[in-house]
């Protein structure tokens, strides 16, 4: 390994505060130090670089050069990556514990009914289930991994394609047959109630207008009806008769394997987003961690066989 070419950290810290505020004064009182002793440190890494890094106004302020602003991004970066690292190894060590936060939909419908699973494979973990709709910010939140649903690009992270999803129709067996509204083909949804998902947030998240162009019906005003936060709350309306919602194959398997809802039309419309393992790169391969991973993959496997 060759030896590392790095300048005093005491001016790469003085010069990432000055470059965040703009001024020595106030980088200073956040690094608890003088505004002169902050100038000294940025004419010491500029001296190192043989660089300008700042211009000088004619006010107290102070202005990044080219240069400077490329560099001070480059430094934010590793600065964090440095307090992510020292966070994580002042935690008191927890090495069975595991933390792990998905959408509460995924959390209710499919993650929570299987850790008795996980329990008996693993009884030496202790796993604790964190539900957010927010992206996990690793160098903030004391969560070790998550169950993301996107387009999988996640920056900087380890990130593991779990399981894919299409969309159909589900509703209790009992609307199949009603005398009066059989539901036989995807235009006889005209005469009952479609059920909602509020997906806020994510603009490719298939909806009920999508599915119906994608069926072939366009002569069905899909604006009404009830609207549910949550998948969950959604398809517990359609199993107690209440319309008919549209379901994804990722979170929908228990309700059919139980008889609690149907399939009506074998349609059914490819998701643009999937779900995703997602953890830092750096503790990928720790012990708790890799048999969280392992348990997953082969649960996620299990239930696409099933379907």
């Amino acid at each position: 390994m060759s030896r590392r070419h790095l300048p005093p950290l005491t001016s790469l810290r003085a010069f990432e505060a000055a470059s965040r505020h703009l001024n020595y004064e106030r980088a200073g009182d956040e690094l608890a130090v003088t505004a002169s002793a902050v100038g000294q440190q940025v004419k010491t890494l500029e001296a190192w670089l043989q660089r300008p890094l700042f211009t000088r106004l004619p006010s107290k302020g102070v202005a990044l050069t080219p240069l400077g602003q490329r560099y001070a991004a480059a430094i934010s970066q590793v600065l964090d990556q440095l307090d992510e690292a020292t966070a994580r190894a002042l935690r008191p060590d927890t090495a069975n514990i595991l933390t792990v936060s998905t959408m509460p939909s995924f959390a209710l419908s499919w993650l929570i009914p299987r850790l008795g699973a996980l329990k008996q494979r693993h009884p030496e973990l202790e796993v604790r289930i964190s539900v957010s709709l927010h992206l996990t910010d690793f160098a903030r939140e004391d969560v070790d991994i998550a169950v993301r649903y996107g387009e999988g690009a996640y920056t900087g992270l380890h990130s593991e394609l779990l399981m894919t999803e299409t969309f159909f129709p589900v509703c209790n067996a009992s609307l199949l047959n009603d005398p009066e509204r059989p539901l036989r083909e995807p235009s006889d949804l005209r005469h009952h109630t479609l059920l909602h998902e509020l997906a806020e947030g994510i603009p490719k998240y298939v909806t009920w207008p999508q599915w119906l162009a994608f069926a072939g019906v366009d002569d069905i005003d899909a604006s009404h009806g009830p609207r549910f936060s949550h998948t969950f709350l959604a398809l517990q309306a359609a199993s107690s008769g209440q319309g008919i919602a549209l379901a994804t194959s990722a979170l929908i398997g228990d309700y059919l394997d139980a008889g609690r809802l149907v399939r009506p039309f074998p349609q059914q419309l490819p998701g643009a987003y999937q779900y995703y393992v997602v953890c830092p790169e750096a503790v990928a391969e720790r012990p708790a961690i890799a048999a969280f991973r392992r348990w997953i993959h082969e649960e996620a496997a299990r239930h696409a066989d099933l379907r």
